[in-house]
């Protein structure tokens, strides 16, 4: 391959290379009925779909119904049975927060609501409406306490809404081969598989291997499960969340331990190009800042869809002037998915199609801007979970030649010439292959 500088651009024989890879998260779904990709009337989509080579793509592999961390990994090209660690370690580094290796352990965290007594779990958000405010109030609550144990520590984090990180630590030792509290999640090989059918009750955590620290750690949750609903079941922030017919935040569920960051390949080195991100979410910023990627933070405005997504698509711009390729994850469709709202999935993407896609195609032209588009997962609404169906993926340029498919969609994405990849690491390599000649 003949490659040079130009103008601060990479240049491909001739041709200049900006990609746009944008990820809808959770957006695919089961194809045993109308999908909500199929339903939604999304012209930007349909428009750069008549340009598109098509495909589906297992993100991590068959068999495994992954969370968007492992997955977005994966899809930027990393085997994720190498180099994965946890989804801990990544929320943490997305806030700023750093490991002592072999004396900390970090869990990302949701505070969900439990029957005291029983820990059976009556939501595994509480709602989906605790404010950061609440979160602080909680978290200082539990940050004051200590565990009935000289083992070790504990601190809490507060993220965003429901979302948390909890850090465990100890001088004798700790171990991230232990289980999760979190009953929607399996730890398979390090990686978090999503369960169908589970038991709605907060897991013991248990030692996956038989070290005295794996041991440790896991009583270390234990006791903190305890102390959460022990502390925040009568909390006045919850007391308050009642009077207003609000579900309490009266325990934190626990999954995806790491000890250590991945050790991995900057993803610029990886490519030879230079690759910018639109963050939005801790987990996000993290696996930014891993990769090396110039990231430009956009807080969410879920209230205002059409303004939060003219502020991505400024920053999309300004990223593309000093990058060659610019990953924007849209969270979107994947939330009315796990609520099983099959309509409101529909409407989800057409907002992202409306003010976005449209947006960005009336800005520039398929001769100066690629595109790779894909989810990280389904998330079939009949389900509300994750799944591991293959997601549709196109690659839309002026400078291939288009297979002449109508709807992105998965069904139509299945009739695609890229066929089905069984890896999402081998999807973008393909596509700068692809645009590249």
């Amino acid at each position: 391959m003949i490659k040079f500088n130009l103008g601060g651009a990479i240049v491909f024989w001739g041709f200049k290379v900006k990609l746009l890879f944008l990820v809808l998260d959770g957006a695919a779904d089961r194809m045993n009925g109308e999908t909500p990709l199929e339903k939604a009337e999304a012209d930007g989509l349909n428009e750069l779909v008549k340009h598109a080579k098509c495909g589906l793509q297992y993100t991590v592999g068959r068999g495994i119904a992954p969370e968007s961390d492992v997955a977005v990994l994966s899809i930027l090209g990393y085997n994720p049975h190498e180099v994965y660690t946890g989804r801990g370690p990544l929320e943490a580094l997305g806030i700023g927060v750093r490991l002592r290796e072999g004396k900390e352990v970090v869990f990302r965290g949701n505070f969900a609501t439990v029957e005291p007594e029983s820990l059976r779990l009556i939501d595994r958000r509480c709602g989906r409406d605790l404010s950061l405010r609440e979160a602080e109030r909680l978290a200082e609550t539990l940050n004051s306490s200590e565990l009935n144990s000289p083992e070790g520590y504990f601190k809490v984090y507060p993220t965003v809404g429901y979302r948390n990180i909890v850090i465990f630590g100890s001088e004798l030792g700790l171990s991230d081969r232990v289980s999760s509290t979190d009953p929607a999640y399996i730890q398979v090989d390090r990686i978090s598989t999503a369960q169908m059918g589970y038991e709605p009750k907060v897991k013991e955590c248990t030692p996956l291997d038989g070290t005295e620290e794996a041991s440790r750690t896991a009583r270390l949750v234990n006791a903190f499960t305890k102390e959460t609903v022990r502390l925040l079941d009568e909390h006045p922030v919850n007391l308050e969340r009642v009077r207003r017919g609000k579900l309490k935040a009266n325990c934190i569920i626990l999954r995806q331990a790491g000890g250590s960051l991945p050790k991995v390949k900057p993803i610029n080195d990886l490519y030879g190009l230079r690759f910018g991100s639109i963050t939005e979410m801790p987990i996000e910023k993290g696996i930014a800042r891993l990769l090396g990627m110039k990231a430009v933070e956009c807080r969410s405005i879920p209230e205002d869809p059409e303004r939060d997504l003219a502020i991505k698509l400024d920053a999309v711009d300004e990223l593309l002037k000093s990058v060659d390729v610019v990953y924007v994850h849209l969270k979107g469709p994947d939330i009315p998915g796990h609520d099983g709202n099959f309509e409101k999935k529909v409407e989800a993407i057409e907002v992202i199609d409306e003010f976005f896609v449209k947006k960005v195609l009336e800005r520039h032209s398929l001769d100066e801007l690629s595109f790779l588009v894909t989810s990280d997962h389904a998330t079939p609404w009949r389900l509300k979970a994750h799944s591991d169906d293959p997601v549709p993926f196109m690659v839309a340029s002026n400078r291939i030649k288009p297979d002449g498919i109508g709807k992105f969609c998965e069904r139509e994405c299945l009739k695609g010439s890229l066929g089905v990849l069984e890896h999402g690491w081998l999807l973008l390599p393909k596509v700068i292959q692809m645009l590249s000649v």
